[in-house]
């Protein structure tokens, strides 16, 4: 199995931390005993392209150029979840302070509540968290909607918008149509340094810069990064001479600084510790306490001219107590993952599958990108998801933007969405009549197998979500082709919402000559029924014919869907499989055991029951802790299969047990207890794929992954 690598973005983490003390440098006024000029430089100039540098951060990792064509909900849940789950504990940090500044007196009057949750904060530096969540949430919409430089545009007009309310108010004051705007603006937020203002267009910067293919040249950036602080500066002096700004937090020149200096950051190269990105968020969060914890000790102790008074030294000190928290509170985090990850790696004591996410990932990117324009994916997860885990699959392809899934029963459906499925289920299979109220309750889609069916379901009275299944020539499930009127007659079903209209192909896996007429024939009839349903003026509802192989033979069929199941997962049903198209699927799934016990036998000596395998010379054994209970497949018994142990491959001997089986490892060295034993996977440079298991085991992959035991442990891996 072959896992990516993870781009390291090593500029980008450290000046995080960076970003993190200049805000605290803005809040503790480090120069100000020296020089108000140059603390003027340093806390607004310089320090203020901390903030928009974190937008930018979340949005290159929001709209990163692999999500670049198909923008999904997920990543912004996740943001917005993080970021509306850290404004929730920071509201609760600061509360006794709010409280000893008076401030609950104010939120008795709601509208003012109101705003300081949703765009001042509830603590001075707490608005950077509603900003963050509406300033994602704009960018998204305008990427979704819009093309990238429209989108750009429109995010540039509302911060040139917001730059008339904050450094360039002086301007917007003298005259009386936008004093009037922005004192109407001040209602609702008291600044236009806010998620709707200020942030999109950062984001929008960070998007943009995720999608750039061609880097600008490391020389151009440090001239350019220069050339625009320099006018940055001379912009916020000037903007301060004449007295304009209501709060100098917004420059027009801040937007080439940002884009040139997060361009520049791409150049710093090397690995970088992994608690940085919490480490910068924690600084930030905590400072506002720690000014008050150094404060507090400065009057208790009679420090106050060395930490207050001193501005070097009081930023010194909330510095390094911030940071110092911080560290403490990232080992707290980390000790806790640690311990999740330790107590994960004792399940894994006897027999597990790993299940990559990230080849999952990629394999429906792949699958999307041979798919027509306006195909969809319908992901066949019945089976427990071909054994890899139903509900774990379906909410992270929910999360990369696959809306739809297919399943079996109604039982596999209703699990689904009693774990949070979300989106479309379809029930490949019948249901009877005595259980159209759960369909109902659940918001299930339904297979008709025929049209009886159909009418069995609408009389339950209620609106139920149907698929129309057609038998095109299988003859397994569906109304026939040819009864265009019957299938016609389904539409008319008032309590009947009918979702979809699909036919299987059931030999759509091979290129043989007769094969290959049959599918083509089995194509024909169903849009042949489809023009005939035309015909009757019947409005067509989304229409489905291919599985894994219908895609990797006939790419070309334009619908609505295509169900994948089996090669989604990374793997086909037979090793040898010839298709029309070759993809680059990744295997999802790997089978893992561990050595229990290695003991050496003599000649004549037999392993395991039956006694069908007797040493004909001192033969080492390794047994290993699964079986077929666990749905290795007993026919694998007797050297029909093999294990991989340090990269090398073993035999099985004697028969497969329920919860045993036996492997020859001699001449390998150091097989001790414990040792990881690959049954389905790679190992160093050898691997063992499910179509070579499948096929040694006289079947196919779609049975050999869907029998794996409920009792696998299984380990989903999204590195």
């Amino acid at each position: 199995m072959t896992i990516p690598q993870k781009k390291e973005y090593a500029g980008i983490d450290y000046f995080r931390l960076i970003a993190a003390f200049l805000v605290v440098a803005i809040h503790t006024s480090p120069l100000s005993g020296l020089n108000e000029t140059a603390d003027f430089v340093l806390t607004r100039v310089l320090a203020r392209v901390a903030v928009p540098f974190f937008f930018m951060v979340s949005g290159f990792f929001l709209f990163s150029k692999t999500e670049a064509e198909k923008l999904n909900f997920y990543g912004l849940a996740v943001l917005l979840k993080k970021t509306a789950f850290l404004y929730g504990i920071a509201i609760l940090l600061y509360l006794p302070l709010n409280i000893y500044a008076g401030t609950l007196g104010e939120w008795r009057c709601l509208p003012n509540l109101l705003k300081d949750i949703v765009f001042d904060g509830t603590f001075y530096h707490l608005w950077y968290l509603p900003a963050a969540i509406f300033g994602a949430c704009i960018a998204w919409l305008l990427l979704k909607r819009l093309p990238s430089r429209q989108a750009f545009i429109i995010s540039l007009i509302l911060y040139i918008v917001g730059l008339f309310g904050d450094s360039y108010y002086g301007i917007s004051e003298k005259i009386p149509f936008l004093k009037a705007v922005y004192q109407n603006l001040f209602w609702f937020s008291d600044y236009t340094r806010n998620g709707l203002f200020f942030a999109p267009v950062f984001f929008m910067l960070g998007a943009l810069l995720a999608r750039q293919t061609k880097r600008i040249p490391l020389q151009t950036c440090l001239i350019g990064l220069a050339v625009s602080f320099v006018f940055m500066l001379t912009e916020g002096l000037l903007l301060h001479s004449l007295k304009l700004p209501k709060h100098d937090s917004m420059y027009l020149m801040l937007l080439p600084c940002m884009f040139f200096l997060f361009q520049s950051l791409h150049f710093w190269k090397g690995k970088n510790p992994k608690y940085l990105r919490n480490l910068s968020m924690l600084i930030y969060l905590i400072h506002p306490a720690v000014i008050v914890v150094v404060r507090g000790f400065a009057k208790a102790t009679g420090l106050q001219r060395l930490l207050i008074d001193n501005s070097v030294i009081h930023y010194l000190a909330v510095a390094s107590g911030s940071f110092a928290a911080a560290i403490v509170l990232v080992m707290i985090l980390n000790r806790k993952r640690t311990h999740k990850s330790n107590s994960m790696q004792r399940h894994k004591d006897r027999v597990w599958a790993e299940i990559n996410m990230l080849n999952l990932r990629h394999n429906v990117q792949v699958l999307r990108d041979a798919l027509p324009v306006g195909c969809e994916i319908m992901a066949v997860i019945k089976a427990n998801a071909y054994g890899h885990g139903a509900a774990e699959i379906s909410a992270y392809l929910h999360r990369i933007g696959v809306d739809s899934v297919a399943v079996a029963t109604i039982d596999e459906a209703i699990y689904l969405r009693r774990k949070g499925t979300k989106g479309e289920i379809l029930i490949l299979g019948y249901t009877s009549e005595a259980r159209t109220s759960e369909l109902f309750r659940y918001r299930l889609s339904q297979t008709v197998v025929d049209a009886e069916h159909a009418r069995e379901l609408n009389r339950f009275g209620k609106p139920i979500q149907i698929h129309i299944k057609v038998d095109t020539g299988m003859n397994r499930l569906g109304e026939n082709y040819r009864h265009v009127s019957e299938i016609a007659s389904i539409f008319d079903c008032e309590n009947l919402k009918v979702r979809g209209i699909f036919s299987h192909m059931c030999v759509s896996d091979s290129t043989e000559t007769g094969n290959v007429a049959f599918t083509k024939a089995q194509i024909q009839h169903f849009y042949e029924l489809l023009d005939g349903l035309k015909a009757k003026h019947i409005q067509l509802p989304k229409i489905h014919i291919q599985s894994s192989y219908g895609v990797l033979n006939y790419p070309e069929l334009q619908c609505s869907y295509a169900r994948i199941g089996i090669a989604l997962y990374g793997v086909l049903s037979t090793f040898d499989a010839q298709t029309k198209c070759s993809l680059d699927l990744r295997p999802v799934l790997a089978l893992k055991s561990k050595v229990v016990l290695a003991r050496t036998i003599e000649s004549g000596e037999s392993v395991g029951y039956g006694r069908e395998f007797v040493a004909e010379r001192e033969t080492k054994v390794a047994v290993i802790s699964t079986g077929y209970a666990d749905g290795f497949p007993r026919s694998l018994s007797t050297g029909k299969g093999h294990v991989l142990i340090h990269g090398c491959r073993a035999p099985i001997i004697g028969r497969i047990c329920m919860d045993q089986l036996m492997a020859d490892v001699t001449g390998l060295p150091d097989i001790k207890r414990g040792d990881v034993v690959t049954l389905i996977g790679k190992d160093g440079s050898e691997e063992i794929t499910a179509e070579q298991v499948a096929v040694n085991a006289g079947t196919i992959t779609n049975e050999l992954l869907s029998r794996l035991s409920n009792r696998l442990e299984r380990v989903f891996l999204d590195l």
